[in-house]
This record gives structure tokens, C-alpha cells and sequence, in this order.
């Protein structure tokens, strides 16, 4: 059975393995192992998601089966080119368990989170060829408004902006 909680610092080193191991299930065919190993030592090093966990202005929560981590989502101030209250900035679950309501659970609690913090409008970036996530996003009310180049090593991708009125 899927447990959902708040992040804890004691979590830290295991949503950090998480969150590596799922971006390489999805993106890794993508990239050159230099860029690669670059984006996960920034995005999920020391002074990145790790850092996140209890810190002002982020909510993380975490989806678990048997104690390990399954999927979470993480809010936070916007740092997208684009008006918001807030920032959906992750969402990731792992492909075990995709297609199992983790995702949905997961969206349910940032909307409700985001509202219940007074926010109007959320917004994320998604890789304009991730698809499954576009549809995801979509049935929740989510449409595109913009680009934003996202950086990962020497590659720039094209993120989309996508955002809902909440």
C-alpha cells in the first residue's frame, strides 16, 4: 500500500537517490554522460534537492510503498519566466510505480497545498518531448505559455511553461 507524508531532513539522502535514479530512467538516453553526471551533481548535489528538505519556501511530499520512495513532488517560489505564486518544480515517480495513481496523488496534494497557501496560479516546465507528462499536466487543467531553456551540461533543452489558474 502507497503511503503519502511530508519530507523530513531525515529523508534527504534517500529522496536525493530517488530523484537521481528516476531522472536517468526518463532522460538519461538524451544526454552525453558529461552532461549528464553534471546536471544530477547540481540538480541533486548538496546545494540542490537535498538542501530543499525542510527548508523556508519548499513542500515536498513523498509517496512510499514498504518504506521506499516511490514518487514526490515538490513546491516552491517561482523561478520560471512567468507570473505565479508558486512553482510546481518536480514532480517525478518512478516507473514501477507509473500508472498506479502515485502521479495523481501526488498533483492532488501541490494543487491543494497551493491553494491553501494563497496562491492563484501555478506554473512548471516540462521538456517540450515529454509527452506523457504534457498529457498528465493537461488533465489537470494545465496549458502552455511560454518557453524557457533549460540547461543540462553544454545541452539546452526546450522546456515548456505550462500553467493553471487555481
Amino acid at each position: 500500500m502507497i503511503e503519502y507524508r511530508d519530507a523530513e531532513r531525515a529523508d534527504a539522502t534517500a529522496l536525493t537517490e530517488m530523484a537521481q535514479r528516476s531522472f536517468v530512467e526518463t532522460f538519461a538516453h538524451l544526454y552525453g554522460q558529461a552532461d549528464l553526471e553534471g546536471f544530477i551533481a547540481d540538480a541533486f548535489g548538496p546545494s540542490g534537492l537535498p538542501s530543499h528538505v525542510g527548508a523556508p519556501g519548499y513542500a515536498i511530499r513523498l509517496a512510499l510503498e514498504d518504506g521506499a520512495i516511490a514518487g514526490f513532488a515538490k513546491l516552491g517560489k517561482n523561478s520560471l519566466p512567468a507570473p505565479a505564486a508558486v512553482e510546481l518544480k518536480q514532480l517525478y515517480v518512478l516507473g514501477a510505480w507509473q500508472g498506479r495513481g502515485v502521479a495523481a496523488a501526488l498533483m492532488e496534494w501541490a494543487l491543494a497545498t497551493a491553494r491553501a497557501q494563497g496562491a492563484r496560479t501555478m506554473v512548471l516546465g516540462v521538456f517540450a518531448g515529454n509527452v506523457r507528462a504534457q498529457r498528465f499536466y493537461a488533465r489537470y487543467g494545465f496549458a502552455e505559455i511560454g518557453r524557457n531553456p533549460f540547461r543540462v551540461g553544454q545541452q539546452i533543452d526546450d522546456d515548456r511553461i505550462w500553467s493553471v489558474k487555481l
